[in-house]
């Protein structure tokens, strides 16, 4: 598949790079070959200018690899012993990290696992690689949405609630009122994000739809004790409904691999290291973040938007909207300090405090609007 990007070309089957010089091409400037065998092109390489070339994890003749550096192409090895692709240059799928019946053979588990290893020097780098890949993926994804003219609103809650509790219902359905006009991003994990998910995968669906899913989810409440009974519910859901995948987005993290990503999400940007996707993950929320009841990572989240927001121009604050007001003012205190730390600054008339799905829609139609 060939992706344009600037004066970039991503190339991605020997197929398409014999095309392309077929057709008169005579240098590889730019140009981007991933994962491809090369073994058999030496002649092609030296008829070819490589010079600005970069080959990401390319398989070469013997002697190739320092030809193409003498040359002038950047020259990124395979690194043989990582579970993942470290150059893909694509989101993640459900489909792909669920990829085996039985979880601890699927590509989420055995990556979670290969991260518990003691890591050496190429383990490192192949962490780093895959996660700038993904930023790439990403922010290619994002600038699609918003070249629709679409807003991205995050939802953010505690990993812990269960499928059959009343707030996962509701959390749900006020993502499905989201969707309908905005991207819904989460952490991408179980529990508060997997019910935002769910919800904006049925964006534009009848009621009898969520309220069918979520009766079958019930079934299975939790991840514990069996991810795999919890993912297939799951995925019987989602190939039993016709849902809006393109609405959701989930960005999760390997560093907590035991919180399995939900399936809901239409595009999956997970990350190894949690500080880069914990930062990434509140800046293409653009349209503002809605904060369910949560716990420590939940609360770490309200107050690192709120760092970004307190420095902030005005034209870059978007809204912070507090779900539960007897939660983020008797058992998480939060809202208190959150307002003081907001006075007298550009981002005091965007946090709000509210108990309803109504009054989180108003706010937000609000922000996009002003």
């Amino acid at each position: 598949m060939k992706h344009h990007r600037g004066r970039h070309v991503d190339i991605e089957s020997v197929a398409e790079l014999d095309g392309h010089l077929a057709a008169g091409a005579d240098s590889l400037k730019g140009w981007r070959l991933r994962a491809l065998d090369l073994s058999s092109r030496s002649a092609t390489l030296r008829e070819t200018e490589l010079a600005g070339a970069t080959f990401l994890g390319c398989t070469f003749a013997p002697g190739d690899v320092d030809y193409a550096e003498d040359e002038g192409a950047l020259v990124m090895p395979v690194i043989p012993e990582a579970p993942v692709d470290v150059y893909r240059s694509r989101l993640y799928t459900p489909e792909e990290l669920y990829d085996d019946p039985i979880y601890a053979r699927s590509l989420d588990a055995k990556a979670y696992a290969w991260l518990q290893q003691p890591l050496d020097a190429d383990d490192e780098l192949a962490i780093t690689l895959h996660d700038h890949a993904i930023d790439s993926a990403l922010e290619a994804w994002v600038r699609a949405r918003r070249d629709e003219g679409t807003r991205i609103v995050g939802m953010m809650g505690g990993h812990a609630l269960h499928r059959d509790e009343e707030a996962y219902a509701t959390a749900a359905r006020l993502a499905q009122h989201l969707a309908s006009r905005h991207v819904v991003a989460t952490g991408g994990g179980p529990g508060a994000m997997e019910a935002a998910n769910l919800g904006a995968f049925l964006a534009g669906a009848p009621k009898t739809a969520l309220d069918d899913a979520l009766e079958s989810l019930a079934t299975v409440p939790s991840f514990r004790p069996s991810i795999r009974a919890w993912a297939q519910v799951a995925l019987d859901v989602r190939n039993q409904v016709e849902g809006r995948p393109g609405r959701s987005l989930g960005i999760p993290t390997w560093h907590y691999g035991h919180e399995p990503p939900n399936v809901f999400a239409g595009a999956i940007a997970k990350y190894f290291r949690n500080a880069t996707r914990e930062a990434v993950l509140l800046e293409v929320c653009d349209g503002g973040i809605v904060f369910l009841p949560g716990a420590g990572g939940t609360v770490q989240e309200v107050f690192q938007d709120a760092c970004e927001n307190y420095y902030a121009d005005i034209s870059a604050v978007a809204p912070m909207v507090l779900v539960g007001r007897r939660y983020w003012t008797e058992e998480l205190p939060v809202w208190p300090l959150l307002q003081a730390l907001a006075r007298g600054r550009a981002m005091e008339d965007h946090v709000h405090l509210v108990d309803t799905a109504e009054e989180v829609l108003e706010v937000i139609a609000a922000g996009v609007t002003g």
